[in-house]
């Protein structure tokens, strides 16, 4: 089996191997996210960057329900991988493909019906043209429903499968598609905000229709079979993935909160400010998730194995990983973010440019502890423990940036707003690494 390397290979060989590929994957899809910022920004406008903002919540809610499937079975698979039932490993991945389908479909069903009411819920104090950009964009991808959620779940399945490399050139040519679409419908053909959505769409459509298909007749460790999984396998799938999912709702109910705030106290220009840092941030974010996520697989594989000390040198490495790219990253964002931003803001809009700018220098001191939470969620989730993983992505990614929000904005207006991701994140790594501290590692029998 291609997993077994997994058990076979090195600690510093395994972290390069399964990292590398997908933190090249993710750098893609921010420089994708960017490319896409850029497009809107410069060629439609801020009300169109804003709506794109205003709407991305919603989509990454839609996301999340698969993530939590994917997420908690591929956790399941891996450690069925790991004591060499293939057999049984596969059922359960044949059956979440099914069952996000289907969740897929019923949420794209919604989101068509009920795209205005959804739009203007969450844009109270935005332009009416940037509610017209978002009801537009958040149809398309009602349209497309079906297949995007697949996208993301079939290439988690292909890295458990030790496929990492062929995740990143699936995903490096599907991004690359769309750029080139983006490039032909908005910048040469002038076309808005439905164009946009469009070639997101299709490019992972497309991508998820190649990825489905790769796991047929055998060829993988995984493969489509007949079968039935039992209720508390089920149960255990949605515990596995509840942080997962918790914590991308979570992050898009703070988006949501996030907008209210920069809404009051800077309009849509603070919210078309937001999206520009989102957009950098999305390097960052990217780089250290895909790191964290690639090495998930091989954690869950060694943990079922019995590999006690290979998991904790993996997890060491991650830690190391996470500290040099939020180093590199916080210096990166407070020198030379600016120069980014100005690719997303047309030269007449010197306002949203200032505080574009402000609002980065601002946002970018929470690299400093932002990484801790993100990497132990991730451990807690490949060692099948959904509570303290739960938990982590509560507090961190909700309760204390709410909390904090509440309590910064009254005090320093829209630079309290920038602030609240450094306080809620270095709250956050104290209380994650106290739940680390108190964590048991003794294996548990599948």
């Amino acid at each position: 089996m291609d997993s077994e390397i997994f058990e076979k290979l090195p600690p510093t060989r395994l972290f390069f191997r399964c990292a590398v590929p997908s933190m090249i994957t993710m750098a893609f899809g921010a420089l994708y996210q960017i490319a896409d910022g850029l497009f809107v920004g410069r060629f439609i406008g801020e009300d169109a960057l804003a709506a794109v903002n205003l709407i991305m919540p919603i989509i990454m809610m839609v996301f999340a329900f698969s993530n939590m499937i994917a997420t908690g079975a591929s956790v399941r698979i891996s450690m069925l991988l790991g004591i060499k039932k293939q057999e049984e490993a596969s059922k359960l991945f044949t059956f979440s493909i099914k069952f996000i389908f289907i969740i897929s479909l019923a949420i794209g069903i919604s989101g068509l019906a009920f795209a205005r009411q959804f739009v203007r819920l969450l844009s109270p104090g935005a332009t009416e043209q940037a509610i017209q950009y978002g009801i537009t964009y958040i149809r398309i991808y009602a349209l497309f429903s079906p297949l995007l959620p697949i996208y993301f779940a079939t290439d988690n399945y292909l890295r458990v499968c030790g496929k990492e490399r062929l995740s990143m050139w699936i995903s490096i040519a599907t991004q690359a598609f769309n750029i080139v679409l983006d490039v032909i419908l908005i910048v040469f053909l002038g076309q808005g905000v439905w164009a946009a959505a469009f070639t997101s769409c299709l490019a992972m459509a497309i991508g998820s229709v190649i990825t489905l298909t790769l796991f047929r007749n055998k060829r993988m460790d995984l493969y489509y079979t007949k079968g039935k999984i039992e209720k508390p396998v089920f149960f255990r799938i949605l515990a596995n993935g509840s942080s997962e999912f918790f914590s991308s709702i979570s992050m898009s109910i703070m988006s949501v909160v996030f907008n209210f705030f920069l809404l009051k106290y800077g309009g849509t220009t603070a919210v078309a400010a937001f999206s520009v840092i989102m957009y950098v941030d999305s390097i960052i974010g990217m780089l250290v998730f895909g790191m964290c996520d690639s090495l998930q697989p091989a954690i869950s594989y060694c943990y079922g194995a019995g590999l006690m000390s290979k998991v904790k040198a993996i997890f060491r490495r991650i830690i190391l990983g996470a500290i040099v790219l939020s180093v590199a990253s916080l210096l990166f964002m407070m020198f030379l973010g600016e120069y980014v931003a100005l690719l997303f803001v047309k030269p007449e809009d010197t306002e949203l440019l200032a505080v574009s700018i402000i609002g980065m220098k601002l946002f970018s001191l929470s690299y400093i502890t932002g990484w801790v939470d993100m990497c132990f969620s991730s451990y807690f989730t490949a060692l099948e423990r959904p509570v303290r993983s739960l938990i982590t992505s509560f507090f961190g990614t909700l309760v204390f940036p709410v909390g904090f929000l509440f309590i910064l904005s009254p005090i320093w207006k829209l630079n309290g707003v920038w602030l609240t991701p450094l306080f809620s994140c270095t709250a956050g790594a104290i209380f994650t690494i106290i739940l680390a501290l108190t964590m048991k590692t003794k294996n548990k029998s599948l």
